[in-house]
């Protein structure tokens, strides 16, 4: 069985690999931008479309050229999947990109020969602590110790920048055995809101004091970010500051959820929970 599997690494780039990594941001959040004001004049462009308007788009913005290509086309496909999930009433209408706002790119695994040399835009070496990515050579990483390699076919990699700092999240197809078990254990679950998982074996997961912790840090720097003047140095210090805050709270809950699942898992053999559709409870809640 077939299955996709996501590493994500701690990124070091040099001034000069940062550089490239923000313009490469910065070209993404303009394109998508770009292309999603022509979609909001004519709802009828599709993927295709647009697309074929890059050549002309970097024509026009020399600086465009500077970044990896295909980079420019992710961001097309990205807007692409906002819209498809608004047609399936999944999330809202797309919105424009801000700068500070989830600062990414994603670029897709490019593999070539040429004279019996093969060429990938996108290499980890996990020996070395190296990730290659396109129009930089070769960036430093850190994650997963116990690993000698990734194994599986590499899909695309995303990379993003919080709060001063970079990520690599590389995405891989992996074939995994699939094992055949004879049920025995049985256990329901029910999402909830004082208590995050409530089973039907009477066990209760709440959300840990520490969450209530960094919520609490949360709030008090945006409360110190609104005495700020917008655009300051102090303002973008702090602004930094509440996204580190909120990567160390996502962790955390991850890593609850995670705790969660592995125990659930381990101990049952089916799982059962409610089919619930949040957006149509609201609705008739209203």
């Amino acid at each position: 069985m077939l299955i996709n599997r996501a590493y994500k690494f701690r990124m070091y780039p040099n001034e000069k690999e940062q550089e490239i990594i923000n313009k490469t941001i910065g070209c993404s959040r303009f394109v998508y931008n770009y292309m999603l004001s022509l979609k909001k004049k004519n709802s009828t462009l599709s993927t295709y479309d647009l697309i074929k308007e890059i050549p002309n788009l970097v024509k026009n913005n020399t600086f465009l050229k500077e970044v990896d290509s295909c980079s420019l086309r992710c961001a097309i496909f990205d807007l692409d999947n906002g819209f498809k999930k608004y047609y399936q009433r999944e999330c809202g209408y797309p919105k424009y990109k801000k700068k500070g706002v989830k600062d990414c790119y994603r670029t897709n695994y490019i593999k070539s020969e040429y004279k019996g040399t093969t060429y990938e835009n996108i290499k980890v070496d996990l020996q070395k602590g190296v990730i290659k990515l396109p129009k930089i050579k070769e960036i430093k990483i850190r994650g997963y110790r116990k690993l000698e390699k990734i194994k599986g076919r590499i899909i695309n990699a995303t990379i993003e920048h919080i709060a001063n700092k970079y990520y690599v999240s590389v995405c891989v197809e992996e074939e995994i055995k699939e094992e055949v078990k004879v049920s025995q254990n049985a256990v329901g679950i029910d999402l909830g809101v004082k208590s995050l998982v409530v089973t039907s074996d009477g066990e209760y997961y709440g959300n840990p004091d520490y969450l209530k912790k960094y919520e609490k840090k949360i709030k008090g720097l945006q409360k110190g970010l609104s005495r700020k003047e917008k655009g300051s140095k102090n303002y973008y210090k702090i602004k930094n500051k509440i996204q580190e805050v909120y990567r160390k709270l996502q962790n955390a809950r991850r890593k609850m959820n995670e705790e969660i699942v592995s125990k659930i898992i381990k101990n049952n053999d089916i799982i059962v929970t409610e089919d619930l559709s949040i957006n149509k409870m609201l609705k008739e809640a209203n």
